[in-house]
């Protein structure tokens, strides 16, 4: 089975503890979007009885390092298509984390039509993810994974977004300094031809 040519997918970037998974959970509620976090597919594999990727998994995530682009790509593709009978616009959080993810993402999958970026200093990052690391019980949420998944972010997310924007200028950037409405007012303002 293959992907519905006429659905709808936005990349939702930004750094660790932006708000990300807040907003796309505003836009499921109020568009009916289907929310696909990279993150979550990959912390769901890992644990899967019997997976050929869990081991490969839970090193990177435990290292903050990316996981192979082919396993991310094909739990995206699985999960699309899994739920394109139900859904038509999807929001793909969390990925792609680097350049070929991306290419190779629009040649196999499907071209996106927007990318949502929210741009966040490090301070409010960092302030975000150590509240929530008191009930989120993510073994990521601590202050060295922190570090090193936004050093990754930096170099590896940020040229992707410069790519997106030049080539094919879908990047809407969201400031993420605000509070949750205000973002939320901005990101459906940047979302209006979608939704």
């Amino acid at each position: 089975m293959s992907v519905n040519k006429d659905i709808s997918v936005v990349f939702v970037l930004g750094g660790p503890g932006v708000g990300k998974g807040t907003q796309c959970s505003k836009l499921v509620k109020d568009f009916k979007f289907k929310h696909l976090s990279a993150g979550d597919l990959l912390r769901e594999e890992q644990n899967k009885e019997g997976s050929q990727y869990s081991q490969i998994i839970r090193q990177h995530i435990k290292d903050g390092t990316i996981v192979p682009q082919e396993i991310t790509i094909q739990l995206l593709k699985n999960a699309i298509i899994r739920n394109q009978e139900e859904y038509q616009k999807f929001l793909i959080d969390g990925f792609p984390r680097k350049m070929d993810q991306a290419v190779i993402f629009e040649e196999e999958v499907i071209p996106a039509k927007l990318t949502i970026f929210f741009d966040c200093s490090k301070d409010i990052m960092l302030e975000r993810l150590l509240e929530r690391s008191k009930t989120s019980g993510r073994e990521d949420d601590n202050l060295e994974s922190i570090e090193k998944r936004f050093d990754t972010f930096v170099k590896t997310s940020v040229p992707v977004i410069e790519y997106l924007d030049k080539s094919r200028h879908i990047v809407k950037k969201i400031d993420c300094s605000k509070t949750v409405d205000e973002i939320y007012a901005d990101v459906k303002e940047a979302m209006k031809d979608i939704i």
